[in-house]
């Protein structure tokens, strides 16, 4: 993959990390603070859920390091030798995508617990393949594995305690 521009490689760094910014702004459009929060508001929630200013600045440092990810291991393989590796990146996104709307806009708290597990496997999965073919785009995905581990139990929490 040594033959492609630093030009093109440029525009596929921003294209990466611009469709993982996509997948950010449709969970947004449905999450407190764009959306209506009147009904996660009234969730009992424990007392170790974070504030909600922290949900953007995490989310958009995992959604940068994601596509930076995914973009090392397209440069490394391209599409054809990458589909394993890649395949598996755009199933977990879309897997990430789909929780936001099963928990906000569906409101179905149960729903989005077994989601998120299948997520998360998801996303494990995915990060093993990444470490196979470039170290560093594995150690990009540990934050977002670690993140989504604490959001599966603050899924846990919130559907035992509703």
């Amino acid at each position: 993959m040594n033959s492609k521009s630093n030009t093109t490689l440029t525009i596929a760094l921003v294209l990466w990390i611009a469709l993982c910014y996509f997948v950010a702004w449709t969970g947004a459009q449905v999450s407190p603070g764009i959306a209506s929060s009147e009904w996660y508001d009234q969730l009992n929630r424990p007392g170790w859920n974070p504030p909600g200013w922290l949900f953007g600045p995490v989310w958009t440092l995992l959604y940068t390091f994601m596509g930076i990810a995914a973009w090392r291991i397209w440069k490394q393989l391209g599409f054809s030798e990458g589909k394993r590796e890649l395949g598996a990146f755009i199933v977990q996104l879309i897997l990430n995508g789909l929780w936001s709307q099963i928990f906000f806009n569906m409101q179905n708290v149960g729903l989005a617990l077994i989601e998120i597990i299948i997520l998360l496997t998801a996303i494990v999965v995915t990060t093993a393949l990444f470490f196979r073919r470039d170290k560093i785009a594995g150690w990009l995905m540990v934050p977002y594995i670690l993140w989504v581990t604490f959001a599966t139990a603050l899924n846990a929490a919130i559907w035992v305690m509703n």
